[in-house]
Order: structure tokens, then sequence, then C-alpha cells
């Protein structure tokens, strides 16, 4: 019988200890942020589609972190203090591949700018409403001279994540109507009644890119209706 009970107290250790552990383990407390960016002002995404990578140095086993890019080009993401390598993907942003490693040492609260080469950017984008409809004027640069447009498009929403995918309205314009990029290009949505009786939208242009999978956005406006 005492041995039996000797028994059951070590088996009892056995199982309670790695719980301890467990609830004893401490998340991440610095923060790594920062944006991707084209002579410093950021470029503008779909939401959750693109994406950097983190890696730890100093580890036999590397394991990636994933950091989805947000909309208007900014990231941040949880992290122990240390020393890491910062990667962007190979054809996975509107701008020209390049997966040279960043360097970050990363102690507290600590910012980086990640920059990239856009095939084209949107220089400036103006919303307004007009009558019925809402407008979008816009001037697009070309960044990397054989680059082509496949077309440029307007998106209008009711919440302030738009794009391509996430949309209740929008209009394109391809091919001649936006062969001169010396000049504004303008798009217009009339909004679906029930869009409109929320007395606002959200709105931005984004640019595709020919052979390119990822669009280049202007940032989200609001605009009253």
């Amino acid at each position: 019988m005492k041995i039996k009970f000797l028994f059951g107290i070590a088996l009892g250790l056995v199982t309670v200890l790695p719980g301890c552990e467990k609830d004893n383990f401490e998340p991440p407390a610095s923060t790594l942020s920062g944006q991707v960016s084209f002579q410093g002002q950021p470029i503008g995404v779909r939401s959750g589609a693109v994406q950097l990578e983190i890696w730890q140095s100093g580890y036999q086993l590397f394991s990636k972190i994933p950091v989805y890019i947000n909309q208007d080009g900014k990231f941040s993401a949880a992290l122990f203090d240390g020393d890491y390598k910062l990667t962007r993907l190979k054809g996975n942003g509107p701008w020209v591949d390049n997966t040279d490693t960043i360097n970050v040492q990363v102690r507290g609260a600590t910012t980086v700018d990640v920059p990239v080469q856009p095939y084209f950017v949107i220089k400036s984008q103006t919303l307004t409403k007009s009558g019925s409809a809402v407008t979008a004027s816009v001037k697009i640069d070309k960044i990397v001279p054989t680059a082509a447009i496949q077309r440029v498009s307007f998106y209008i929403g009711t919440n302030q994540f738009v794009d391509a995918n996430i949309k209740e309205g929008f209009d394109d314009k391809s091919g001649t109507a936006v062969a001169d990029l010396s000049q504004n290009i303008t798009l217009s949505i009339t909004p679906a009644a029930t869009v409109a009786a929320k007395g606002y939208v959200f709105g931005r242009v984004g640019v595709a890119i020919v052979g390119v999978p990822e669009m280049v956005y202007g940032p989200v406006q609001k605009i009253q209706l």
C-alpha cells in the first residue's frame, strides 16, 4: 500500500509540473512595426494579401513568422527581444522582387522601414461626390519603364476595408483610356440605393499591372453622400 501511495504522488507530480510550466509561459512583450515604402511614402496594398517573413537567427531550426501588411502599407508583429531577419517574398507584392534580407535587432518597441520599388505609384487621389455619383481623379506615375497597366479601378464600400475583393461598387478603365499618364484619370460610380442609404462610402483606386498578381492602391478615403 505504501509503495502504491508513493507511486501515485510521483505520477501526480509528473502530470502537474508541465502544466505549471505552460501556465508560467510569458508571451512576447516587444513589437516590430513599420511600413513598406517608396521614397518614404507607404505603398497601399490589398488587406491581408501581401506579407513579409520574419526569421530568428541563432537557432538550428528556423521557423518563419508571417507578417501581413495592412492596406495602408503598415505592419506590426509581437516578438521576443532578439535578432531577426526580415525578408520580402518573391512575387508577393505590386513591386519589383527584392529578396535581400533586412537584419533587425528587436529591443522593446522597434520600427523598421522596408523599401520597395513599385511598378507604378498613385501620386495623388481625389474622391468627391458629384450629384448622385462619387468620382475619383488620380494621377499615376510609372516607376519601372517596362511595366504596363492592365486596368485602373475605383472601388467603393460601406466599411473601411476596400479593394478588388471587398467592394460594393466599382468602375474600371483600361486600354487607351489609361495610356496617357500625363493626364489625371477619372472614374465614376453611382452607388446602389442600399449603399447610398448609409450616407457615406469608403473608396480607393487600384492599379492592376500586367503580369503582377497584386494591385497597388491609393489610400482609403471616406466620402459623404
